[in-house]
Protein backbone atom coordinates (compact mmCIF):
# COMPACT_ATOMS: atom_id res chain seq x y z
CA UNK A 1 0.00 0.00 0.00
CA UNK A 2 3.34 2.29 -0.17
CA UNK A 3 2.29 3.25 -3.19
CA UNK A 4 -0.71 4.42 -2.74
CA UNK A 5 0.54 6.35 0.05
CA UNK A 6 3.15 8.59 -2.21
CA UNK A 7 0.70 9.03 -4.84
CA UNK A 8 -1.95 10.82 -2.55
CA UNK A 9 0.76 13.12 -1.40
CA UNK A 10 2.86 14.22 -4.58
CA UNK A 11 0.47 13.84 -7.33
CA UNK A 12 3.16 14.10 -10.32
CA UNK A 13 2.97 13.12 -13.56
CA UNK A 14 4.76 9.63 -13.45
CA UNK A 15 2.31 8.76 -10.22
CA UNK A 16 -0.77 9.59 -12.05
CA UNK A 17 -0.11 7.28 -15.44
CA UNK A 18 1.13 4.75 -13.39
CA UNK A 19 -1.99 4.11 -11.37
CA UNK A 20 -3.58 4.51 -14.69
CA UNK A 21 -2.33 1.88 -16.01
CA UNK A 22 -2.58 -0.32 -12.76
CA UNK A 23 -5.90 0.38 -12.95
CA UNK A 24 -6.40 0.04 -16.19
CA UNK A 25 -5.02 -3.57 -16.26
CA UNK A 26 -7.34 -4.30 -13.01
CA UNK A 27 -9.58 -4.01 -14.77
CA UNK A 28 -9.24 -5.93 -17.41
CA UNK A 29 -8.74 -8.93 -14.99
CA UNK A 30 -12.14 -8.40 -13.69
CA UNK A 31 -13.71 -8.95 -16.96
CA UNK A 32 -13.60 -13.04 -17.09
CA UNK A 33 -15.95 -13.34 -13.82
CA UNK A 34 -18.58 -10.69 -16.02
CA UNK A 35 -22.11 -12.41 -16.58
CA UNK A 36 -22.83 -12.46 -20.39
CA UNK A 37 -25.69 -11.08 -20.04
CA UNK A 38 -24.34 -8.08 -18.40
CA UNK A 39 -21.03 -5.91 -19.20
CA UNK A 40 -18.00 -4.67 -17.17
CA UNK A 41 -19.75 -0.87 -16.49
CA UNK A 42 -22.65 -2.46 -15.91
CA UNK A 43 -20.93 -4.29 -12.44
CA UNK A 44 -18.54 -1.91 -11.86
CA UNK A 45 -21.95 0.92 -11.28
CA UNK A 46 -23.66 -1.89 -9.17
CA UNK A 47 -20.62 -2.52 -7.01
CA UNK A 48 -19.80 1.53 -6.32
CA UNK A 49 -23.29 2.46 -6.24
CA UNK A 50 -22.12 5.52 -9.34
CA UNK A 51 -23.94 5.73 -12.87
CA UNK A 52 -22.67 3.89 -15.81
CA UNK A 53 -21.17 7.09 -17.07
CA UNK A 54 -19.27 7.05 -14.08
CA UNK A 55 -18.18 3.44 -14.13
CA UNK A 56 -17.01 4.06 -17.10
CA UNK A 57 -14.65 6.88 -16.69
CA UNK A 58 -13.07 4.54 -14.31
CA UNK A 59 -12.51 1.72 -16.59
CA UNK A 60 -10.79 4.43 -18.95
CA UNK A 61 -8.50 5.90 -16.04
CA UNK A 62 -10.21 8.79 -16.45
CA UNK A 63 -10.96 8.84 -12.65
CA UNK A 64 -8.63 7.10 -10.29
CA UNK A 65 -9.95 4.95 -7.68
CA UNK A 66 -10.34 5.76 -4.07
CA UNK A 67 -9.32 3.16 -0.81
CA UNK A 68 -13.04 2.63 -0.35
CA UNK A 69 -13.61 2.10 -4.16
CA UNK A 70 -11.34 -0.64 -4.18
CA UNK A 71 -12.24 -2.60 -0.68
CA UNK A 72 -15.95 -2.25 -2.73
CA UNK A 73 -14.79 -3.34 -5.92
CA UNK A 74 -12.35 -6.55 -4.07
CA UNK A 75 -15.58 -7.31 -2.05
CA UNK A 76 -18.61 -7.70 -4.92
CA UNK A 77 -15.90 -9.01 -7.83
CA UNK A 78 -14.31 -11.51 -4.99
CA UNK A 79 -10.87 -10.62 -5.79
CA UNK A 80 -7.96 -9.61 -3.14
CA UNK A 81 -6.20 -6.42 -3.33
CA UNK A 82 -3.22 -7.79 -4.35
CA UNK A 83 -4.67 -8.37 -7.85
CA UNK A 84 -5.36 -4.48 -8.44
CA UNK A 85 -1.70 -3.58 -6.74
CA UNK A 86 -0.82 -6.69 -9.54
CA UNK A 87 2.33 -7.02 -8.25
CA UNK A 88 4.93 -9.36 -9.94
CA UNK A 89 5.46 -12.05 -6.89
CA UNK A 90 5.76 -15.40 -7.30
CA UNK A 91 2.98 -15.97 -5.09
CA UNK A 92 -0.53 -17.37 -6.08
CA UNK A 93 -4.10 -16.07 -4.83
CA UNK A 94 -6.53 -18.74 -4.45
CA UNK A 95 -10.52 -18.21 -3.43
CA UNK A 96 -12.77 -20.26 -1.79
CA UNK A 97 -16.01 -19.99 0.03
CA UNK A 98 -15.81 -19.15 3.87
CA UNK A 99 -15.79 -22.01 6.09
CA UNK A 100 -18.38 -20.92 8.64
CA UNK A 101 -20.68 -23.57 10.81
CA UNK A 102 -24.23 -23.85 8.82
CA UNK A 103 -26.97 -25.35 10.08
CA UNK A 104 -27.05 -27.78 7.18
CA UNK A 105 -23.13 -27.60 5.76
CA UNK A 106 -24.35 -30.06 3.01
CA UNK A 107 -26.74 -27.82 1.65
CA UNK A 108 -24.81 -24.99 1.56
CA UNK A 109 -21.83 -26.80 -0.44
CA UNK A 110 -24.03 -28.26 -3.01
CA UNK A 111 -25.29 -24.75 -3.42
CA UNK A 112 -21.79 -23.25 -4.09
CA UNK A 113 -21.12 -26.57 -6.56
CA UNK A 114 -23.90 -25.35 -8.14
CA UNK A 115 -23.10 -21.61 -8.10
CA UNK A 116 -20.11 -22.68 -9.96
CA UNK A 117 -21.81 -24.76 -12.49
CA UNK A 118 -24.12 -21.89 -12.98
CA UNK A 119 -21.36 -19.51 -13.58
CA UNK A 120 -19.47 -21.49 -16.14
CA UNK A 121 -22.81 -22.58 -17.52
CA UNK A 122 -23.43 -18.40 -18.12
CA UNK A 123 -20.55 -18.17 -20.99
CA UNK A 124 -20.76 -19.24 -24.69
CA UNK A 125 -17.30 -20.59 -24.74
CA UNK A 126 -17.00 -22.81 -21.83
CA UNK A 127 -15.28 -26.45 -20.78
CA UNK A 128 -13.95 -28.48 -17.51
CA UNK A 129 -11.22 -30.50 -17.41
CA UNK A 130 -11.02 -32.92 -14.83
CA UNK A 131 -7.69 -35.05 -13.72
CA UNK A 132 -9.46 -37.65 -11.88
CA UNK A 133 -8.45 -39.73 -8.72
CA UNK A 134 -12.39 -40.59 -7.51
CA UNK A 135 -15.24 -40.08 -9.50
CA UNK A 136 -16.57 -36.06 -9.66
CA UNK A 137 -19.51 -36.00 -7.39
CA UNK A 138 -21.76 -35.59 -10.27
CA UNK A 139 -21.37 -39.40 -11.13
CA UNK A 140 -22.24 -40.35 -7.87
CA UNK A 141 -25.22 -38.39 -8.36
CA UNK A 142 -26.92 -39.89 -11.52
CA UNK A 143 -28.16 -42.76 -9.69
CA UNK A 144 -30.63 -41.96 -6.17
CA UNK A 145 -28.80 -44.95 -4.17
CA UNK A 146 -25.21 -44.10 -4.76
CA UNK A 147 -26.46 -40.49 -4.40
CA UNK A 148 -27.99 -41.46 -0.90
CA UNK A 149 -25.18 -43.15 0.38
CA UNK A 150 -22.67 -40.58 -0.64
CA UNK A 151 -24.58 -38.08 1.30
CA UNK A 152 -25.06 -40.26 4.29
CA UNK A 153 -20.99 -41.17 4.30
CA UNK A 154 -20.27 -37.48 3.97
CA UNK A 155 -22.58 -36.24 6.62
CA UNK A 156 -21.20 -39.32 9.08
CA UNK A 157 -17.34 -39.12 8.21
CA UNK A 158 -16.61 -35.84 6.62
CA UNK A 159 -19.29 -33.31 7.84
CA UNK A 160 -19.95 -32.60 11.32
CA UNK A 161 -21.76 -36.24 12.77
CA UNK A 162 -24.23 -33.54 13.46
CA UNK A 163 -28.05 -35.94 14.14
CA UNK A 164 -26.53 -39.35 12.40
CA UNK A 165 -25.06 -40.41 15.93
CA UNK A 166 -24.53 -43.70 15.10
CA UNK A 167 -27.16 -44.54 12.56
CA UNK A 168 -26.78 -47.26 9.77
CA UNK A 169 -27.39 -46.61 6.23
CA UNK A 170 -30.57 -47.95 5.40
CA UNK A 171 -33.00 -47.28 1.89
CA UNK A 172 -36.11 -47.22 4.88
CA UNK A 173 -34.94 -44.09 5.33
CA UNK A 174 -34.33 -41.12 2.73
CA UNK A 175 -30.96 -39.32 3.20
CA UNK A 176 -31.65 -37.84 -0.14
CA UNK A 177 -34.96 -36.45 0.27
CA UNK A 178 -33.77 -32.88 1.38
CA UNK A 179 -30.83 -32.04 -1.65
CA UNK A 180 -33.43 -34.15 -4.15
CA UNK A 181 -34.26 -30.73 -6.36
CA UNK A 182 -30.61 -29.23 -5.84
CA UNK A 183 -29.06 -32.15 -7.30
CA UNK A 184 -30.98 -32.81 -10.01
CA UNK A 185 -30.26 -28.66 -10.54
CA UNK A 186 -26.72 -29.93 -10.26
CA UNK A 187 -26.10 -32.52 -12.44
CA UNK A 188 -28.47 -30.67 -15.39
CA UNK A 189 -26.08 -27.91 -15.28
CA UNK A 190 -23.23 -30.10 -15.51
CA UNK A 191 -24.49 -32.15 -18.35
CA UNK A 192 -24.44 -28.50 -20.16
CA UNK A 193 -21.11 -28.23 -19.67
CA UNK A 194 -18.87 -30.02 -22.53
CA UNK A 195 -15.80 -31.89 -20.25
CA UNK A 196 -13.08 -33.89 -20.62
CA UNK A 197 -12.10 -36.12 -17.64
CA UNK A 198 -8.67 -38.02 -17.13
CA UNK A 199 -8.61 -41.22 -15.41
CA UNK A 200 -6.43 -43.51 -14.22
CA UNK A 201 -7.10 -47.30 -13.40
CA UNK A 202 -8.08 -46.54 -10.04
CA UNK A 203 -10.50 -44.09 -10.42
CA UNK A 204 -13.32 -46.26 -8.65
CA UNK A 205 -11.42 -47.61 -5.96
CA UNK A 206 -12.27 -44.67 -3.27
CA UNK A 207 -16.02 -45.18 -3.41
CA UNK A 208 -15.68 -49.03 -3.28
CA UNK A 209 -13.23 -49.01 -0.99
CA UNK A 210 -15.95 -46.32 1.44
CA UNK A 211 -18.70 -49.07 0.93
CA UNK A 212 -16.54 -51.95 1.76
CA UNK A 213 -15.51 -50.41 4.55
CA UNK A 214 -19.22 -48.96 5.84
CA UNK A 215 -19.92 -52.62 6.13
CA UNK A 216 -17.14 -54.01 7.63
CA UNK A 217 -17.72 -51.86 10.49
CA UNK A 218 -21.32 -52.64 10.51
CA UNK A 219 -22.71 -49.14 9.21
CA UNK A 220 -24.87 -50.53 6.95
CA UNK A 221 -27.89 -52.38 8.02
CA UNK A 222 -27.69 -55.24 6.30
CA UNK A 223 -25.84 -57.07 3.46
CA UNK A 224 -28.84 -56.68 0.95
CA UNK A 225 -28.17 -52.71 1.50
CA UNK A 226 -24.68 -52.94 0.62
CA UNK A 227 -25.30 -55.07 -2.28
CA UNK A 228 -28.04 -52.56 -3.82
CA UNK A 229 -25.52 -49.46 -3.64
CA UNK A 230 -22.71 -51.98 -5.02
CA UNK A 231 -25.43 -52.53 -7.85
CA UNK A 232 -26.34 -48.58 -8.41
CA UNK A 233 -22.46 -48.22 -9.17
CA UNK A 234 -22.64 -50.86 -11.97
CA UNK A 235 -25.55 -48.89 -13.70
CA UNK A 236 -24.10 -45.60 -13.11
CA UNK A 237 -20.62 -47.38 -14.50
CA UNK A 238 -23.03 -48.46 -17.51
CA UNK A 239 -24.09 -45.03 -17.83
CA UNK A 240 -20.61 -43.40 -17.89
CA UNK A 241 -19.88 -46.22 -20.77
CA UNK A 242 -22.59 -45.03 -22.66
CA UNK A 243 -21.71 -41.24 -22.41
CA UNK A 244 -18.38 -42.57 -23.71
CA UNK A 245 -19.51 -44.61 -26.68
CA UNK A 246 -21.78 -41.25 -27.61
CA UNK A 247 -19.46 -38.75 -26.78
CA UNK A 248 -22.38 -36.89 -24.99
CA UNK A 249 -23.52 -36.57 -21.58
CA UNK A 250 -26.81 -37.25 -20.65
CA UNK A 251 -29.15 -38.18 -17.37
CA UNK A 252 -29.34 -41.75 -16.04
CA UNK A 253 -31.73 -43.60 -18.02
CA UNK A 254 -31.92 -40.76 -21.03
CA UNK A 255 -30.54 -40.21 -24.05
CA UNK A 256 -28.50 -36.72 -25.13
CA UNK A 257 -30.67 -33.65 -25.88
CA UNK A 258 -30.38 -30.86 -27.91
CA UNK A 259 -28.38 -29.22 -24.20
CA UNK A 260 -26.31 -31.93 -24.23
CA UNK A 261 -22.86 -31.27 -23.75
CA UNK A 262 -19.97 -32.95 -25.22
CA UNK A 263 -18.40 -35.86 -22.97
CA UNK A 264 -14.34 -37.35 -23.88
CA UNK A 265 -12.90 -39.42 -21.64
CA UNK A 266 -8.98 -40.57 -21.28
CA UNK A 267 -6.87 -43.12 -19.47
CA UNK A 268 -3.82 -43.13 -18.37
CA UNK A 269 -2.60 -45.97 -16.30
CA UNK A 270 0.77 -44.60 -15.03
CA UNK A 271 -0.45 -41.11 -12.92
CA UNK A 272 -2.56 -40.75 -10.98
CA UNK A 273 -5.03 -37.98 -10.47
CA UNK A 274 -5.44 -35.57 -7.65
CA UNK A 275 -8.84 -34.25 -8.71
CA UNK A 276 -7.81 -30.82 -9.92
CA UNK A 277 -10.22 -29.37 -11.36
CA UNK A 278 -9.64 -26.01 -14.51
CA UNK A 279 -12.84 -24.44 -15.70
CA UNK A 280 -12.03 -22.24 -19.54
CA UNK A 281 -14.40 -19.50 -19.44
CA UNK A 282 -14.01 -17.51 -22.45
CA UNK A 283 -10.31 -16.11 -22.75
CA UNK A 284 -10.26 -16.98 -19.27
CA UNK A 285 -9.32 -20.39 -17.07
CA UNK A 286 -10.25 -21.09 -13.25
CA UNK A 287 -7.88 -24.00 -11.82
CA UNK A 288 -9.77 -25.54 -8.65
CA UNK A 289 -7.16 -27.71 -6.03
CA UNK A 290 -9.16 -30.25 -4.06
CA UNK A 291 -8.87 -30.14 0.17
CA UNK A 292 -9.98 -31.57 3.37
CA UNK A 293 -12.32 -33.98 1.00
CA UNK A 294 -15.31 -32.10 -0.59
CA UNK A 295 -14.06 -28.39 -0.90
CA UNK A 296 -11.70 -26.51 -3.67
CA UNK A 297 -10.05 -23.48 -3.78
CA UNK A 298 -10.03 -21.44 -6.94
CA UNK A 299 -6.94 -19.47 -8.35
CA UNK A 300 -7.76 -17.36 -11.99
CA UNK A 301 -3.66 -16.07 -11.24
CA UNK A 302 -2.71 -16.33 -15.35
CA UNK A 303 0.44 -18.00 -15.30
CA UNK A 304 -0.37 -20.61 -12.93
CA UNK A 305 -3.46 -21.50 -14.77
CA UNK A 306 -1.58 -22.02 -17.98
CA UNK A 307 1.12 -23.67 -16.46
CA UNK A 308 -1.53 -26.35 -15.15
CA UNK A 309 -3.14 -26.39 -18.56
CA UNK A 310 0.08 -27.47 -20.01
CA UNK A 311 0.57 -30.21 -17.86
CA UNK A 312 -3.22 -31.39 -18.79
CA UNK A 313 -2.57 -31.21 -22.22
CA UNK A 314 0.62 -33.41 -21.73
CA UNK A 315 -1.22 -35.65 -19.94
CA UNK A 316 -3.59 -36.36 -22.66
CA UNK A 317 -0.84 -36.45 -25.13
CA UNK A 318 0.02 -39.48 -23.16
CA UNK A 319 -3.15 -41.35 -22.25
CA UNK A 320 -5.61 -43.18 -24.22
CA UNK A 321 -8.52 -42.48 -25.67
CA UNK A 322 -11.90 -44.19 -24.34
CA UNK A 323 -14.86 -41.70 -26.30
CA UNK A 324 -15.71 -42.22 -29.28
CA UNK A 325 -13.56 -43.93 -31.59
CA UNK A 326 -11.56 -46.45 -29.16
CA UNK A 327 -13.81 -49.31 -29.01
CA UNK A 328 -12.11 -52.64 -27.99
CA UNK A 329 -9.92 -50.47 -25.07
CA UNK A 330 -13.02 -49.14 -23.81
CA UNK A 331 -14.77 -52.08 -23.05
CA UNK A 332 -11.63 -53.71 -21.34
CA UNK A 333 -11.74 -50.70 -19.31
CA UNK A 334 -15.39 -50.69 -18.19
CA UNK A 335 -15.52 -54.55 -17.96
CA UNK A 336 -12.27 -54.31 -15.66
CA UNK A 337 -14.28 -51.38 -13.15
CA UNK A 338 -17.28 -53.82 -13.71
CA UNK A 339 -15.21 -56.85 -12.24
CA UNK A 340 -14.33 -54.74 -9.45
CA UNK A 341 -17.44 -54.08 -8.15
CA UNK A 342 -18.36 -57.86 -9.07
CA UNK A 343 -15.70 -59.17 -6.76
CA UNK A 344 -16.65 -56.62 -3.82
CA UNK A 345 -20.56 -58.28 -3.94
CA UNK A 346 -18.97 -61.54 -4.64
CA UNK A 347 -16.94 -61.06 -0.81
CA UNK A 348 -20.55 -60.44 0.54
CA UNK A 349 -21.32 -63.84 0.63
CA UNK A 350 -17.83 -65.27 2.36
Amino acid sequence: MFYFIIYFLVEDETSTQFFMNTQAHFFQKLKPGIPVYSSLAAEVATALHVTVDSAYRRIRGEKLLNFDEISLLCQFFKVSVDEFLCLNTTSILFQSSPKRAQEDELMHWLEDLYGQLHFINSHPRRHLYFLINDLPPFHHFYHPILASFKIFFWMRSILPLGHLGQEKFNLSKNYLSPYESMIHKIVRAYTRIPSTELWNKDALNTTLRQIESYQDMGLMADKDITRQVYSSLLEVIDHLEKMAIQGKKSVLGQDPNLESATYTLYLNDIVSGDNTVMAEIGEAKITYLNHSVLYFVGSKDRDFNESTFRNMENLIKKSSLLSGSGEKERTLVFNKLRKKVLAKMEGLDR
